[in-house]
């Protein structure tokens, strides 16, 4: 009877504890449009935004709540009700990274705003409501469209998902489509003295550095038959796929410890991750112990879930870092 009771006082005060230490952690919501949102993982799809892959980059201190939707601007995020949803969650301490532009350009009056007015007003709207709530907001402009043509529809492809100016011939020198819209998250993390994060120059850095033809191994540009869940090919130049989104999240995690840095002390880095949820390179812990090189050591984050033990060879120095919920099964 006695060690039933002390059973269930321990059970009791583990719970209190768990629930303890879940309310502690920071949260970080992320609002804004598809580069940015996390993405159906069904039938081996492989488009991820950056968002998605944030979690693999803190540690469990920090919780990523990725609100980002496809083809929203900041006039139908809000208009949609998706801004109040979030607004209702915000407590003391989270954060708030806002990152619109993409569909804000476009036309169509569900849609789209204009950079220095009504584009600005909802930024400063985000943030100033997020300060209200005791929480921090960071301000993001747009990541970069892979435009080596000078397309003229490249944002109106954002949408079909394609290239519609796939017979121009490509230079040498990625060229800006976002214009005045990436003015105006700076301007108005200035204006309210909030931080921001230039992603737009972080992204056209790394898709500079890979050139025209490195850079189409960041997006959603497959031969036909290449991946079975797109068996028709597709040549995007907005969309990541997993490695694109997994090395602009990691950019993202170095500038979010420069520009945030009390957030930034939570940043973690990891050679390989593994999920089942999709926000990991691999979705096999095996396959991952396999993709590891001989003769350097490997860290490998493995994701909450249930996972059977991989066989690592002895001619690999390998660490797995398990999250709290990972079980082992055989």
């Amino acid at each position: 009877m006695k060690k039933t009771i002390l059973l269930s006082v321990f059970a009791a005060l583990l719970l209190l504890f768990s629930a303890f230490k879940q309310e502690n952690k920071i949260t970080v919501f992320m609002i804004g449009d598809s580069t940015m949102a996390n993405k159906d993982i069904s039938d081996d799809k492989q488009e991820r935004g950056w968002g998605m892959m944030l979690q693999s980059f803190f540690t469990e201190d920090v919780i990523v709540d990725n609100h980002a939707l496809n083809g929203r601007s900041s006039k139908s995020f809000i208009d949609e009700g998706h801004w109040q949803e979030v607004l209702d969650l915000i407590k003391p301490g989270d954060y708030v990274f806002i990152q619109f532009g993409h569909n804000d350009e476009k036309e169509g009056e569900k849609r789209h705003t204009d950079p220095g007015s009504t584009f600005d007003a909802n930024l400063k709207r985000f943030a100033l409501e997020t300060r209200e709530k005791g929480g921090i907001p960071v301000l993001l402009n747009s990541v970069v469209r892979r435009n080596f043509s000078g397309s003229k529809t490249a944002v109106a492809d954002d949408d079909l998902r394609a290239n519609s100016s796939s017979n121009l011939a490509e230079g040498d020198t990625l060229i800006d489509t976002h214009g005045d819209y990436l003015i105006s998250p700076r301007n108005v993390a200035k204006e309210i003295n909030a931080p921001f994060i230039d992603a737009n120059k972080i992204t056209h850095d790394l898709e500079q550095g890979l050139g025209k033809e490195g850079s189409k191994k960041l997006h959603m540009i497959f031969a036909p038959g290449e991946t079975p869940s797109i068996p028709e090919g597709r040549e995007d130049n907005t969309h990541y796929n997993i490695f694109g989104a997994t090395v602009v999240a990691g950019l993202m995690a170095e500038a979010i410890k420069e520009q945030v840095p009390e957030l930034g002390k939570y940043v973690c880095h990891y050679d390989l991750t593994v999920a089942k949820d999709g926000s990991g390179l691999f979705f096999d812990l095996q396959q991952a112990v396999d993709a590891a090189p001989v003769g350097k050591k490997t860290t490998i984050l493995v994701g909450d879930g249930d996972w059977k033990r991989p066989s690592i060879p002895a001619d690999k120095d390998i660490e797995l870092v398990l999250r709290s919920g990972v079980n082992w099964v055989d």
